[in-house]
């Protein structure tokens, strides 16, 4: 029997491009989560005291955090959080990436280049789910995840993300102000800030849809594929994407403590 199978209590993380998902697991639930910027220029030093600072504003000691595992998109990232989390826990942090054994398979012409995160949902959705699955991820990009039942990716989509095409709005139009990314309560806008709202947020939601449903009409597999939503403005997306089964937004989370479990 593996650590987290008897209980045990660690730290996950999912270190997207912009934002580093932070969780604290015991076994397979997730306790408390946080979410910082993700910087490549901290050191080892600066994450090891930001992960005490996080664990004593939850009131958690240390010693109760028995191991770590990581899933990375952004390699200058992983080797001092690694370092920080060894200093943590006194024990390796599990990495996980293409090269892990895991019970899945990348069935993609380019297998050395799924992201960590890719693969972390498709151990967490076939595992969870055990049927064949759409993982739509909404983070820095949004990514669609083809999973089977059985442990398969079998490939996707990758589109940019929410914040992203807000940022190049912002970006390039000099008299539009930035806004909050919220669901606006009307889709005709009477103020810029509604207007930009409608278009990003709106616009978003009926990008991921028609991608969700041309994915669906291409489809390789007889089952009808349940579609799963995760990521950082999951929640957002929830009530306003109508191809949605299901809104896991620790799905990713799960699966890092998932392989803790199962490469330890």
């Amino acid at each position: 029997m593996s650590k987290s199978s008897k209980g045990d209590t660690i730290l996950a993380f999912d270190v997207g491009n912009s934002e580093t998902t932070i969780g604290l697991c015991t076994g397979l639930r997730v306790k408390a989560r946080w979410r910082v910027t993700t910087d490549a220029s901290r050191t080892p030093d600066e994450v090891f005291l930001l992960l005490l600072a996080l664990l004593d504003s939850a009131g958690i000691k240390r010693s109760a955090v028995k191991g770590s595992a990581i899933g990375s998109v952004v390699p200058a990232v992983t080797a001092p959080l690694a370092e920080a989390c060894k200093r943590l826990t006194s024990m390796p942090a599990v990495i996980v990436d293409g090269r892990s054994k895991l019970p899945i398979m990348l069935d993609v012409d380019e297998p050395a280049t799924v992201g960590a995160d890719r693969i972390i949902n498709t151990l967490a959705a076939s595992r969870i789910y055990k049927r064949d699955c759409i993982v739509v991820d909404i983070g820095t990009a949004t990514t669609f995840d083809c999973i089977s039942a059985d442990g398969v990716f079998f490939g996707g989509v990758i589109a940019p993300g929410v914040l992203m095409s807000a940022e190049s709005l912002f970006r390039k139009t000099s008299k539009l102000p930035a806004t909050e990314i919220v669901a606006p309560k009307n889709v005709i806008g009477r103020r810029t800030d509604e207007c930009i709202r409608s278009g990003v947020v709106l616009g978003a939601a009926e990008s991921i849809d028609g991608l969700v449903r041309r994915i669906k009409a291409d489809w390789p597999r007889r089952a009808k594929p349940l579609v799963v939503a995760t990521g950082g403005l999951a929640a957002t997306f929830a009530s306003i994407c109508k191809e949605f089964d299901k809104v896991d937004p620790d799905l990713t989370l799960v699966g890092t403590a998932m392989a803790y479990d199962l490469l330890t």
